[in-house]
């Protein structure tokens, strides 16, 4: 129906139904005109495939010198190392016979042994949390959620006392054993 309202003619139809035979997508371009249609001129302009020239078209030197491509980016060197630091070095080495590099690495060691010597104490972590869930009970008691929290902060509240009571114990019991080593002699009921 398509074809017959287009005014297609029978040449025109049969090479269209040679492409749906095969299971060809149809042409992008227009299919070849028959001699008794004439061809608008812009139709063969815009739809013909453009043709490479037999041999490439070589730009003149002028042309390619007024563009980017024979300009050069600047080197602009950058030090590779600290200089003040690597000054500083020979300054140790001259004045003290040795490297300071030995001396950082010291310091950095020294350094670790303290940040794991120096722990958060766990009793007191356990002081604020509960401080924390006391303050949040409060706060939902003051927007009129409290009973809503009070039975899981309440909870929690007593699960960290038990923490805290673990910990005292074992305190107890460590300073037990430094004061039985410090005073061996007497009665160790006494203490």
């Amino acid at each position: 129906a398509m074809m017959e309202e287009l005014q297609m003619t029978h040449s025109q139809k049969r090479y269209l139904m040679d492409y749906v035979k095969r299971g060809d997508a149809l042409p992008v371009q227009r299919f070849p005109p028959s001699s008794k249609q004439p061809v608008p001129a812009s139709y063969t302009e815009t739809c013909q495939p453009h043709k490479l020239p037999a041999r490439p078209l070589l730009r003149p030197a002028k042309v390619c010198q007024a563009g980017d491509a024979y300009t050069r980016e600047k080197f602009k060197p950058q030090p590779t190392r600290d200089l003040e630091k690597e000054k500083r070095r020979l300054q140790n080495i001259l004045a003290m016979g040795k490297d300071e590099v030995d001396d950082e690495v010291e310091q950095v060691l020294i350094q670790k042994k303290e940040e794991e010597v120096a722990e958060p104490d766990r009793f007191e972590e356990l002081m604020n949390e509960i401080q924390e869930r006391r303050e949040f009970l409060a706060e939902m008691e003051a927007l009129g959620q409290g009973r809503k929290y009070q039975g899981i902060v309440l909870t929690e509240i007593s699960q960290k006392l038990h923490e805290m009571e673990i910990i005292d114990k074992k305190r107890s019991e460590e300073m037990r054993k430094i004061m039985t080593k410090a005073f061996p002699v007497g009665n160790k009921s006494n203490l």
